[in-house]
């Protein structure tokens, strides 16, 4: 019995010990910083660009889907690990906006950095850094044109058992520790119904982000296991629709069997494309290979 509650005794402490350790690992990651050339993206100010500029932010990119309707900002996600929040982006009282310079607009949606250096969470700068010079200018000029809005919110807290699990693994780290600060970006990138536009759509919109780099669908990282999984969109999952299925999916939210898409899914931001985008973006996946559900 006493070797029973030795053994006992050392197993908790271990656990604590590699609990401990994942703790730092996930506040390391955090933590760190990252250091970016200065950017000098010249952002525009006239109407043409700015309205281009609404067009990109709400069909392609989605950013209102996160920081909310006139970017007031919303609590993103608050679940037991963490509580995520997208900030007010405005000038009003609660808002950011007044703070960031051109620079730090580029920062933040390019390269998943913050004002401060460390890692935005949740920022999907994994699928931005592919935007071309000009549309990213455009959409930046687009965010600055807005009303202020009053609106406080509180701070994006990771707790513990978030710290721990992003030590573990479990949690996808902030973009920028991932993705290609130094690469070369396109100064513009002309709408066309082609597939290397349509691939520019699925890269920039978020496509890859939630269906996985193969677009095969199954559970999206980082958010809680009841959401909705991902469709498969490569040929097993949607190579008996036709073009026609697609865009119905894409602008109304119903599946050619009459089921209705879950919101998750941002198909209210989607109808919002053009229909040379939607042909474009429809091509694209034409070309995609099949790949098995879940295979990301």
């Amino acid at each position: 019995m006493r070797w029973v509650m030795r053994i006992g005794l050392w197993l908790i402490v271990l656990v604590i010990v590699v609990v401990g350790v994942l703790y730092l690992i996930g506040t390391a990651r955090l933590n760190q910083k990252y250091s970016i050339a200065e950017p000098t993206l010249a952002i525009p100010t006239d109407a043409a660009s700015i309205a281009r500029g609404r067009h990109l932010a709400v069909a392609l990119t989605k950013c209102e889907d996160c920081h909310a309707a006139s970017f007031r900002g919303a609590v993103f996600l608050d679940v037991p690990p963490f509580r995520l929040i997208a900030p007010n982006l405005t000038r009003g009282t609660g808002g950011i906006g007044a703070g960031l310079s051109d620079a730090d607009y580029v920062r933040a949606i390019r390269d998943g950095v913050g004002p401060d250096g460390r890692g935005l969470l949740v920022m999907p700068a994994a699928s931005y850094q592919y935007l071309s010079d000009a549309d990213l200018a455009d959409i930046i000029a687009y965010v600055k044109s807005r009303p202020a809005v009053d609106n406080h919110l509180p701070e994006t807290d990771i707790r513990p058992l978030g710290r721990i699990l992003l030590g573990a693994g479990q949690l996808p780290p902030p973009d920028a520790s991932s993705i290609d600060h130094s690469m070369t970006h396109v100064a513009v990138m002309h709408p066309a119904a082609t597939v290397d536009y349509g691939h520019y759509i699925a890269q920039t919109g978020g496509c890859f982000s939630c269906h996985g780099a193969g677009l095969s669908g199954g559970a999206v990282p980082g958010v809680p296991p009841d959401y909705p999984h991902a469709q498969n969109i490569t040929p097993t999952g949607i190579g008996q629709w036709r073009d026609a299925d697609i865009v119905h999916a894409l602008r109304v939210g119903k599946r050619p069997d009459g089921t209705t898409i879950n919101t998750f899914m941002p198909w209210p931001d989607t109808a919002q494309m053009t229909d040379q985008e939607m042909t474009a973006l429809v091509m694209y996946l034409r070309t995609v290979p099949p790949r098995p559900t879940g295979t990301r």
